[in-house]
């Protein structure tokens, strides 16, 4: 049965131009609340840099990103923040000198109610704030079954514990819409195994998830739908036994055999 649903994401049309490079040309997609989508293809393909468009990074040079109904494209990271959207980075952004639940406590700063005046006299409200803040993170942590590292420093955690505390921080900033680039980059195929499990867990919780992967395995294993890209350019949509047997995808990720020039060289 189809799904009527209005799309928590919806993106039409969408382009980016670098000079003379297209770096992203007319890739249209959508995201259904509750679901997971990946977006995937080789290297160099623009999956980064519709990240980069949808979290204010870059304005696109054409086409529309709706989060839940209203247009977004142009408005700030801070803004496409506080209305619901974060995202993580390939490479993992921890302040190591600082606490498992202070970088945690950095991804409420866009939603902040208190005034400068009240930080810097320290006043009742900016105490109460700050007292509400630190149980909400900590709540997070728990939630995440994460509450064991509160007063831990990132180095001490596991590498796959470390990225699901930057998954934390951007939950702290009240985000429904979570977008992970790459967020199996560097594990091995246990902390993989244990990150696909609490992916799907989010899920669970009311999150919705887009990502950015090249770990196959979790991707084919994960993905409620799969988005593939290549030169800038959508080239496959579908589930993922559908993908895993789209020769367009073959060939992006696998090269086409030149019959011809195997011929020449033999």
């Amino acid at each position: 049965m189809e799904n009527k649903e209005t799309p928590i994401l919806d993106v039409k049309n969408l382009s980016i131009h670098f000079g003379g490079l297209k770096a992203v040309d007319d890739v249209n997609f959508h995201v259904n609340k509750g679901e997971i989508v990946s977006i995937i293809g080789p290297n160099g393909a623009g999956k980064t840099t519709v990240f980069n468009m949808l979290t204010g990074i870059y304005v696109p040079t054409q086409g529309q990103i709706f989060f839940n109904g209203e247009e977004i494209q142009g408005k700030t990271p801070q803004q496409i923040v506080k209305a619901g959207m974060a995202r993580t980075f390939q490479n993992i952004r921890l302040f190591c000198d600082m606490k498992i639940i202070q970088n945690v406590l950095l991804g409420m700063h866009t939603n902040t109610d208190y005034s400068f005046f009240d930080l810097v006299l320290h006043t009742p409200k900016y105490k109460r704030i700050e007292r509400e803040k630190q149980q909400k993170a900590v709540d997070i942590l728990t939630f995440l079954d994460l509450g064991k590292y509160v007063h831990d420093y990132p180095t001490n955690l596991p590498y796959g514990d470390q990225r699901k505390v930057e998954i934390a921080r951007a939950i702290a900033t009240d985000a429904k819409l979570i977008l992970l680039d790459e967020p199996a980059a560097g594990m091995n195929p246990e902390e993989s195994e244990e990150l696909l499990a609490f992916i799907r867990s989010l899920v669970t919780k009311g999150f919705t998830i887009v990502l950015i992967e090249h770990d196959m395995n979790l991707v084919m294993n994960i993905s409620d739908r799969i988005y593939v890209i290549d030169h800038g350019k959508k080239i496959a949509e579908g589930l993922p036994e559908d993908i895993a047997t789209n020769k367009n995808v073959i060939v992006a990720y696998l090269g086409e055999e030149d019959e011809d020039e195997e011929e020449g060289n033999e």
